[in-house]
């Protein structure tokens, strides 16, 4: 079948598929939808392939169709009927009500045991939801994170399905056999039952966020309080490569400042307005740990900052009231000193995405512990390696910390990152101190080194905020020499007297 718009695909014989003969179907052919079919065609499986506007499932007929068993329809209950059972059946659509469209209607034409697989950045407790309701109908629901864009879906993404242990079963060998590898090892693991899938994309999006900035502050420090070149930083990254910053995100990085306009000759990132966008798992993320009561200060500062960026009106009004009093600037002509300073910026961000890292992971390991779902922490590093956006060289080492102590109280603690935050907290202050005095805006830094004084402090004024609290609100306390008591100071009468209360 040749076509190769709207006209032609509504002039041209439906597709009509033999029914049962796929292994697996994806519905929604968007660039996801249509690499992750392919994927999955070039390992072997039949395919069953569905789009709501027909043009797409031309196109990729037209385009692909080679690369292995692809079975497109153009009806939804033809689609359906061309999977063998227990029918798996993946939605690569926009998240929200789109989406859930698509969930009504694959409900009123699949059966119990089949499954639907919501492969988008869906809020959790959406996938919840959900999943309870299906499972009234006897479908299984999983919410399935994928990481890697539009490349990672074709040539092997990180795959983090949720679900049942059982639809794990049926998806697991066809998910482990499309995703990334490294050595040997399916970047791919069942997380959890109902949400946890999506919940542990949510919160690799957030670090994703948390190391991005870091990456960005790193960068402005090197060019404004260092006064390096573009391309002199672009050196600095690529020299990174072979230390323990090692990364998908510091390679990019460097391609950006590698970059020059083609129109104006002028290093790439500067033709580049300065107002980052988001999608909204940054501010799940930081939304999620306030519920929790889990610390992300680096998510959050991450998230933050790209609010502050996109404030335009608000930034050029405190630029026009010259509030620049009481910055200096930091004399870096000497080679050694600039070479110092570079190497204590190297060691504020390692510093900085140990503890972006460890705050991601209580955060799951928080959850995981309130809905039951028994995520492995290590299996989550593990699968982050390769295929998704965090990979990193030094996933391996959180997996090996994982491995050695699955009941670490923080990641801080594990000895390897121990370590190294003891070697890398004297410069680690030299960069956030450097940032304070010269006005260059570090605060993804500066909020996860005061995260990690924080965790080490013997006491905190947390003590005090307890004595505020119950002195207007009546809000109680525990003492130090009765920690399971809960007491009140009556301020209201004298103001000495103690009560307690339990």
């Amino acid at each position: 079948m040749t076509a190769s718009s709207d006209a032609t695909s509504q002039q041209s014989a439906p597709y009509v598929p033999a029914p049962a003969t796929a292994d697996i179907g994806v519905y929604g052919l968007g660039v996801m939808g249509a690499n992750l079919a392919r994927n999955l065609a070039r390992h072997g499986h039949a395919v069953a392939v569905h789009n709501r506007t027909e043009a797409r499932t031309v196109r990729l007929m037209e385009r692909y169709a080679s690369e292995g068993e692809l079975v497109p329809a153009t009806e939804l209950a033809d689609f359906v009927a061309s999977l063998r059972t227990p029918r798996v059946a993946i939605i690569m659509v926009q998240a929200g009500s789109a989406t859930e469209a698509v969930i009504d209607q694959l409900r009123e034409l699949l059966e119990p045991g089949d499954i639907i697989v919501d492969a988008g950045n869906t809020f959790y407790k959406d996938t919840q939801r959900r999943e309870a309701s299906l499972k009234e109908s006897g479908i299984h629901f999983v919410g399935m994170g994928v990481s890697g864009g539009e490349e990672g879906a074709l040539l092997g993404p990180s795959i983090m399905p949720g679900g049942t242990e059982d639809s794990y079963k049926r998806l697991g060998p066809m998910l482990e056999s499309i995703s990334a590898h490294v050595d040997g090892v399916p970047c791919c693991t069942h997380v959890g039952p109902d949400g946890a899938g999506h919940f542990v994309k949510m919160v690799h999006n957030g670090i994703e966020y948390a190391d991005m900035q870091l990456i960005g502050e790193a960068y402005d420090l090197l060019r404004n309080v260092a006064g390096l070149s573009v391309p002199e930083i672009a050196d600095v990254f690529r020299s990174w490569k072979s230390s323990e910053l090692d990364s998908y995100l510091i390679d990019i990085t460097t391609e950006v400042l590698d970059r020059v306009d083609p129109a104006t000759g002028e290093p790439f990132v500067d033709v580049i307005v300065d107002a980052a966008g988001q999608k909204g798992t940054g501010v799940w993320t930081t939304q999620t740990a306030l519920e929790l009561g889990v610390a992300v200060p680096a998510i959050a500062e991450a998230t933050f900052a790209r609010a502050a960026s996109s404030s335009a009106a608000a930034r050029a009004a405190v630029r026009e009231a010259g509030l620049d009093v009481g910055t200096q600037t930091i004399d870096l002509s000497a080679d050694a000193a600039r070479q110092a300073f570079i190497d204590s910026v190297r060691q504020a961000l390692y510093g900085s995405k140990i503890a972006a890292y460890a705050q991601g992971f209580d955060e799951i390991k928080t959850a995981s512990d309130l809905y039951g779902w028994n995520v492995d922490l290590g299996a989550m590093a593990r699968i982050w390696r390769g295929g998704c956006i965090i990979r990193a060289r030094f996933l391996d080492d959180i997996t090996r910390a994982y491995e050695e102590d699955a009941s670490l109280a923080s990641l801080l603690t594990a000895p390897l990152f121990a370590q190294a935050l003891e070697g890398a907290l004297p410069s680690w202050r030299e960069v956030v101190s450097t940032s304070a005095l010269t006005g260059v805006p570090a605060p993804a830094f500066a909020s996860s080194l005061a995260y990690v004084d924080q965790l080490r402090a013997g006491r905190l004024p947390a003590a005090l905020v307890q004595g505020q609290r119950d002195f207007f609100g009546s809000h109680t306390y525990h003492r130090v020499d009765d920690p399971e008591g809960v007491y009140h100071v009556l301020w209201a009468e004298d103001g000495r007297s103690e009560e307690k209360w339990s």
